[in-house]
């Protein structure tokens, strides 16, 4: 249901920056995952994504399955970056608004460098 919310808002207005959250460690494999992130990129066109631990906030809540790795969580921001996401921000403390606006504009910034490094080595 949330990625047809993700894919209408980009049919609503293509121009529009989508931003949407994984929590991991409730049982989901790697392939779940990348599968999701995949599916983010190519069918909604998602633009930002964010990777968090989940955390069982009260015994009422489902419990933690797994500890994600930090270096599972560097693994699935390089996959994420590869694929074409703006910006992602995974790590065991990220939330859904973890630095975004930092990431976000830290990005543009790093994506306009390489154009212009580009365009100046092919000239």
């Amino acid at each position: 249901q949330s990625l047809s919310v993700l894919i209408h808002a980009k049919e609503t207005n293509p121009n529009l920056i989508t931003k949407t959250s994984l929590m991991l460690g409730l049982g989901e494999t790697n392939e779940q995952i990348r599968d999701t992130m995949s599916q983010l990129r190519t069918r909604a066109n998602v633009d930002c994504l964010t990777l968090g631990q989940y955390m069982q906030p009260t015994r009422r809540h489902l419990k933690v399955k797994e500890y994600i790795r930090p270096e599972i969580f560097q693994q699935l921001q390089e996959y994420g970056e590869s694929i074409g996401f703006l910006y992602v921000a995974s790590g065991p403390l990220v939330r859904s608004s973890y630095r975004a606006g930092e990431y976000f504009i830290k990005n543009i910034v790093k994506n306009k460098q390489l154009k212009k490094e580009s365009a100046i080595s092919s000239l």
